[in-house]
């Protein structure tokens, strides 16, 4: 019992340093910076989900469009491995090279006006373009998570606690890397 007397005062000492050094907030906005990623993670791939039916619609109407289809294809395949790798830069690489290949394939559709009036072609594509917003705000969500956690592990003392355990890097920002990419694939009708 005296060991336990001796040993709260210590133990109430430490709280209160872990508490003062920003421990507990550092871990809550690294976990904010984790959320947002997969928020991101989760649209892309719903992105991703949505093309195999838009190539279906638009390959039933338009047949000898196929070089068009294999290059969606390939580059939904290669954002679906980006997703599951992680990595941001390989995300954006993959996700611009998907709206390169989609904004070809919304060309095609200009040359078939029944497809222009296809009901699932129709319901897809305002899925695609609510899908479009929802990766919009995902990324500006996930960037305001790292600004936040980027400026706190820099205040001192802060930024001694970040160190210690391992939490002194600054995350990075999801940047579009391709010219052109952070715009949207449009449609004309």
């Amino acid at each position: 019992m005296a060991t336990l007397r001796r040993s709260l005062p210590i133990l109430a000492l430490a709280a209160l340093i872990a508490t003062g050094c920003g421990y507990n907030t550092i871990q809550s906005k690294d976990e904010a910076v984790n959320s947002a990623a997969s928020q991101i993670k989760t649209q892309l791939q719903r992105r991703a989900d949505l093309i195999p039916n838009l190539v279906e619609t638009v390959k039933g109407v338009a047949k000898q469009e196929s070089t068009i289809y294999i290059g969606v294809t390939e580059a939904r395949s290669r954002l679906t491995s980006a997703v599951q790798g992680g990595s941001l830069q390989e995300m954006a690489t993959a996700n611009a090279a998907l709206s390169a290949s989609l904004q070809r394939l919304l060309v095609t559709v200009e040359n078939y006006p029944e497809l222009k009036s296809n009901q699932n072609y129709l319901q897809l594509q305002d899925q695609l373009e609510g899908t479009e917003n929802r990766i919009a705000v995902a990324r500006q969500d996930y960037n305001k998570a790292v600004e936040d956690f980027n400026a706190y592990i820099r205040r001192f003392p802060y930024n001694l606690t970040a160190k210690i355990f391992g939490l002194g890097k600054p995350r990075e920002y999801f940047e579009l890397t391709t010219p052109g990419a952070g715009e949207a694939p449009k449609v004309k009708f």
